[in-house]
């Protein structure tokens, strides 16, 4: 004898079930617009990387503090859309009009969306307040640490390189194992005076301080003299070094997406109040998304799963242009403090709550026309 579920085991198998059909959906728009983003940002990790803006063995580090703040940004994009792919997926298999027949509205729809939301959410805050921000400061770190020691990556075959203070230019045909270069040209200004360059091998030496470095030569010539001049100086040598200083590290004060969110709070700079309420956007915005995604996403049956897409992405860049907005606003202090970007989440619940406003008046007419003539008031 089969026993009949109760309203609790209904509900808890609905939940359930959005639960992971949101959920796998989620995962998988998550790593495609990573996906994208992630290989468009490589190739202009490797053109830094090449130019020595970043260390070249810290490219991985690099993409994974990228990874970071890219996250901030994708999960509540990703969140939004997944909702809406698989709504519209339960609308176009009538999945969701068995639902309405039950008797399960938007209401029962929201209690397992927002449970995942606020999970989301919480993991969206730690990531635009601390995590992000953390990121964007070691980025600069390993920026400043290259800017420094852009001299110890001369090494390399094939292209002219400039080093030291002195503004010379090395090149060389070819690099050996052991790090040493071969045919090696070097060119220099000292004073007045041009110094060339000319030999068989070079390498690089380290100083026991770590400020400074000699790049050694071995078996070539050297030539001294003043452009335009007729007398030259011919020295040849064994072994010959020039030495160079590293550039010294600059104590630049940090951005205000490079500061803590505990210096943000202690500062009264409107450039900094702004970026505050930049940073609690995200986690407000994934949360707004959620509340408005399930009006949004309501669709015929006879329509297809993507027609909502558009309606979807449109919402999305109205919203991300306007919180957009409202910090350049903050910024510029044409728009009060205490204001933020709290208008900008209050118009949108407020256009959430109307279209579910419709929706229920729709709801109820579904409901009443699906019941049995026995069964109506």
């Amino acid at each position: 004898m089969s026993v009949a579920k109760t309203p609790w085991a209904r509900s808890s198998l609905l939940n359930r079930y959005l639960l992971r059909e949101v959920g796998q959906t989620w995962l998988a728009v998550t790593l495609v617009l990573l996906l994208i983003l992630v290989t468009n940002q490589f190739a202009a990790v490797l053109g830094d990387a090449a130019a020595s803006q970043i260390p070249r063995d810290a490219i991985v580090r690099v993409m994974g503090l990228t990874i970071v703040q890219y996250l901030t940004i994708l999960v509540p994009l990703s969140f939004f859309l997944a909702i809406m792919l698989s709504l519209a997926r339960l609308y176009h298999d009538s999945e969701m009009s068995a639902m309405m027949a039950c008797g399960i509205g938007p209401a029962q729809l929201y209690r397992p969306l927002l449970m995942l939301g606020l999970l989301l959410a919480v993991g969206v805050a730690w990531l635009s307040l601390v995590a992000s921000p953390a990121a964007v400061r070691e980025v600069k770190t390993l920026s400043e640490v290259a800017r420094r020691d852009a001299s110890l990556g001369l090494l390399e075959p094939g292209r002219f390189i400039s080093f030291g203070s002195s503004g010379a230019v090395m090149y060389a045909e070819s690099l050996t194992g052991d790090q040493h270069l071969h045919n090696v040209f070097v060119q220099r200004r000292v004073g007045e005076r041009v110094e060339v360059i000319l030999a068989d091998e070079a390498w690089q030496v380290v100083t026991d301080n770590g400020n400074y470095r000699e790049v050694v030569f071995a078996r070539g010539r050297r030539y001294e003299g003043e452009p335009g001049g007729a007398k030259f100086r011919i020295v040849e040598f064994v072994e010959h070094g020039i030495p160079f200083a590293l550039p010294v590290a600059r104590n630049t004060a940090l951005k205000a997406n490079q500061r803590t969110t505990s210096a943000l709070l202690e500062s009264s700079d409107p450039v900094d109040r702004a970026e505050l309420h930049w940073r609690l956007a995200p986690a407000l915005t994934l949360l707004v998304l959620t509340v408005i995604a399930v009006p949004l996403a309501k669709t015929e049956p006879r329509r297809g799963r993507f027609s909502g897409l558009a309606a979807a992405i449109l919402v999305y860049v109205i919203y991300a242009n306007l919180l957009a907005a409202g910090q350049a606003w903050l910024e510029r202090e044409r728009l009060p403090e205490f204001s933020g970007l709290w208008w900008v989440h209050g118009l949108f619940l407020l256009v959430a709550g109307l279209m579910l406003l419709v929706q229920r008046g729709r709801f109820r007419k579904l409901q009443r026309r699906w019941q049995l003539p026995g069964e109506r008031p």
